[in-house]
């Protein structure tokens, strides 16, 4: 098999074709939380913490002391920027809760799925005690 057959068959296949589209999808998806977070959530956050911005908390390595994290970037100075570090781990929670509560309205628009459970029919040994019960059955 030759390896253009190869690649036309791998690429014939629903798993990659499924694939492709659900990173477009979740890409798309993407977009919708970022929205979400950045346009909705964040501003109320902003309001509630009083417009506090983290970007700002840092440490500078040099021993000097700066306002703000720019200054200290234009000093050339080594810092731990645990401001932005925390800013991204606030981004994450919240996008994570705008997903959890997008999910869970989205459930609410699913149809239950019937659940059938098929009858396993009788084991072995209750197939043996039956024709045991049937032969003594028969024996009176």
């Amino acid at each position: 098999m030759g390896f253009v057959s190869e690649f036309k068959e791998f690429i014939s296949k629903g798993n990659v074709l499924d694939l492709a589209v659900g990173v477009i999808i979740g890409g798309a998806f993407g977009q919708i939380v970022k929205s979400l977070t950045d346009d909705i959530l964040m501003p109320v956050l902003s309001l509630l913490t009083g417009g506090m911005d983290f970007k700002d908390w840092f440490l500078a390595l040099d021993g000097s002391t700066y306002k703000t994290l720019e200054e200290a970037k234009k000093a050339g100075a080594a810092t731990v920027n645990y401001g932005l570090f925390l800013n991204a781990v606030l981004a994450f929670l919240l996008m994570a809760f705008a997903i959890f509560w997008i999910v869970k309205l989205a459930n609410r628009f699913k149809k239950p799925q019937e659940v059938v459970v098929a009858d396993p029919g009788p084991t072995k040994d209750q197939v043996l005690l039956m024709e045991i019960r049937d032969a003594l059955r028969t024996r009176n």
